[in-house]
Parts: C-alpha cells; sequence; structure tokens
C-alpha cells in the first residue's frame, strides 16, 4: 500500500499572523465583513442554543469553531453561485444577507419561515439567495450539486456551486456518484467537505485510512486542496482560485477544510463522551474568530470599542427577533399540504378537511 500525504495551505498562523511571502487577495471592507458576520453567527448560535435549553424551540446545531469555513467561502463566490449548505452553514446565509429575524422565524418554524415550519431547524435556505435548503440525511445534497453545476454549464451561465458537507458525508454513495458525475461531465461544482474530525461520534480515524478525505478527491480526478478550515485568507483564497478553475473548463475542485467542532454535535449531543477536553482545548487556540480579530486589530482595522458596539447591536437584534417570533403565529394548517403538488390531489385534500373537521371539534 502507498501512503501519501496532502500538504496544508495555511497564510494566517493561529497567533493571527500572516505568512510573510503571502499578500492578502480579499479587501479590507470585505475582510471586516467577514469578521462582523462571523461574530454575529457565534452569537445567534449561543442564543439558539439557550432557547432550545429553556425549551423555547425544539433543536439547535451550532457551528461554533468552524465559522471561517462558510463565511470565507461565501465572500469569495457572488450571489448568482448556487449554494448547497449543510446546517453549520448559517454564516454563508447571514453574508448573503439573510437577516437576523429571518434566521430567528426559522428556527421557530413559525408563518414568517420561509418554509413555514416544514423543515427542522437550523435547515435553512433562500430560493432569492440561491441558496438550496438544508437536508437532514447526509451526502444528497452533493449529487444535486454536481447537477446543478452541469445544467449551468449546459445553459452556459458564469457561475458555479458549491456543496458543504462533513466528512462524514465521504462515507455515503450519495458522495462518490457526485463527485464522478461532476470529473466526468467536467460540471462546474465546488465539493467543500469541511473536516471538524468528528462524525457525530465517530471520529475520522475510523472511517478512512487514508490522510483524510482529500484522497478521495484525487481518485475521482478532481483539483483537490487541503487547506486550514480555521484561516479566513485560505478558505477564501482557494475558494477564489477554485471558482476560476471550474469557469475555465476544467472540471470540478474538492476542497478539504481542516477545523473543529468546539461545541457538541448539536443540541442532543454529549461530547465528553467521546472526546476529551484537552484536544477541544487545543483546537480553542486554532480559533477561527479570535485569529482573524487578532491580524484585523494588527492591521488598526478592528478595537475593543468596536467589538462592545458590534456585540451589543448584534445581541439586541437577537431579542428583538425573538421577541417577535414569539408574537407570530403558527404556520396555516393548509400549509402542511402545499407546495409539494402543482394542485394538491384528491387524496391529500380530504386528508386536509379531515384535520380540519378534528381541530375544530377539539376547539369547540
Amino acid at each position: 500500500m502507498q501512503n501519501f500525504t496532502i500538504p496544508t495551505i495555511q497564510y494566517l498562523f493561529p497567533d493571527g499572523t500572516l505568512a510573510s511571502d503571502y499578500k492578502p487577495q480579499i479587501t479590507e471592507e470585505d475582510l471586516v465583513k467577514g469578521y462582523r458576520t462571523m461574530v454575529l453567527t457565534r452569537l445567534v448560535d449561543e442564543r439558539m442554543i439557550t432557547l432550545q435549553r429553556q425549551g423555547t424551540i425544539s433543536f439547535s446545531l451550532s457551528s461554533l469553531g468552524e465559522e471561517a469555513c462558510a463565511v470565507a467561502s461565501a465572500a469569495a463566490l457572488d450571489l448568482g453561485d448556487w449554494m448547497y449548505p449543510q446546517y453549520r452553514e448559517a454564516g454563508a446565509i447571514f453574508w448573503r444577507g439573510f437577516t437576523i429575524e429571518d434566521f430567528v422565524h426559522h428556527m421557530f418554524g413559525d408563518a414568517t419561515d420561509l418554509m413555514l415550519g416544514r423543515q427542522m431547524p437550523n435547515h435553512f435556505g433562500s430560493k432569492a439567495l440561491n441558496v438550496v435548503t438544508v437536508s437532514s440525511p447526509i451526502g444528497t445534497k452533493i449529487p444535486h450539486a454536481a447537477g446543478c453545476a452541469y445544467a449551468m454549464k449546459m445553459q452556459k451561465e458564469p457561475h458555479v456551486a458549491i456543496v458543504y458537507f462533513g466528512e462524514g458525508a465521504a462515507s455515503e454513495g450519495d458522495f462518490h456518484v457526485g463527485l464522478n458525475f461532476a470529473a466526468v461531465r467536467k460540471a462546474p461544482a465546488i465539493f467543500f467537505c469541511r473536516n471538524n474530525g468528528y462524525a457525530i461520534s465517530t471520529p475520522i480515524a475510523s472511517q478512512c485510512a487514508t490522510d483524510g478525505i482529500a484522497p478521495e478527491g484525487i481518485g475521482h480526478g478532481l483539483t483537490t486542496f487541503k487547506i486550514d478550515g480555521n484561516d479566513f485568507f485560505a478558505v477564501y483564497d482557494t475558494i477564489k482560485r477554485a471558482k476560476e478553475h471550474c469557469l475555465s473548463g476544467k472540471g470540478p475542485v474538492f476542497i478539504e477544510a481542516m477545523t473543529y467542532r468546539l461545541g457538541a454535535h448539536s443540541t442532543a449531543d454529549d461530547p465528553s463522551l467521546y472526546r476529551t477536553e484537552k484536544e477541544v482545548q487545543e483546537w480553542t487556540g486554532k480559533d477561527p474568530v479570535k485569529r482573524l480579530r487578532t491580524f484585523l486589530e494588527s492591521k488598526g482595522l478592528w478595537d475593543q470599542q468596536k467589538e462592545d458596539q458590534l456585540t451589543e447591536e448584534v445581541i439586541k437584534q437577537i431579542q428583538e427577533a425573538i421577541d417577535k417570533a414569539k408574537e407570530t403565529e403558527k404556520p396555516p394548517l393548509k400549509s402542511l399540504f402545499e407546495h409539494v403538488y402543482f394542485e394538491i390531489p384528491p387524496r391529500l385534500n380530504e386528508q386536509y378537511h379531515e384535520i380540519k373537521s378534528f381541530l375544530a371539534e377539539e376547539n369547540s
């Protein structure tokens, strides 16, 4: 058996300093926006977990420690590029303009939620922002993104499709189908594997015997990169490079972003059962938010006053959104049966009226 390792691209070190031979490609304005979006994402995550613990919402997932993967990649793309996120890419949709209020309504599953409560919390999406709704089954969006990218190639659209997934999805059949299809058809797709070390409680070492997931991309004939997923610059630049590669007709790109889930998998998980506190502390020192903040402060682009103002502003917006969501009514009953068929079939229409009559009797 032949073993080989793939070097990891890194420009911004954990101490917040840049490699001496690296020149940032992103503007200072977008860099600051990226930092603000990561902080916003983290604060929203924290509050949603609290709401779940209080019984106000049913479920929540956090992207704690992985924010740079979503935000920096979104910053490197444009609105015409299609996104197929997993549930830890809230930062990407926030970058595109999804508001805190939009997100909170979704987490409550109320009548203002774009999905009208028909999806689990953290399963966001927006047709207007070209962000396809998150799906719980792991890996299912990989073939979808490959197909979307191929459709854009056929229609000669100058855009790419990016799909996000954790390393656990590489164990699914959809993963191989999607990569192979895109490679053969030279579809302009970016496969973004966010390797955070665990597929819920299963460590990466129990999933594959190779150097991470990147060799899978090479094996399927894709141009492949392995990057420090906590390095905002590395993520941004590699996505930019990947998009150029795709649109030049050279085919899809596979990116493995090495990061770490600092929190639990979800509010239904207890990570202390399968990993050590020492491991968590080691990765806390590589926190993407702290790393970028240190860099921004060294360049005079950020300071404690701006940090306090941002925190106060976001917390206020979150509370206002929660207050509004609590007063928002539930989705209409008929929405349970709509938007699947062009017209509601007779049998489903019968079920709707049966439930409507039952509820009317219950409330009379």
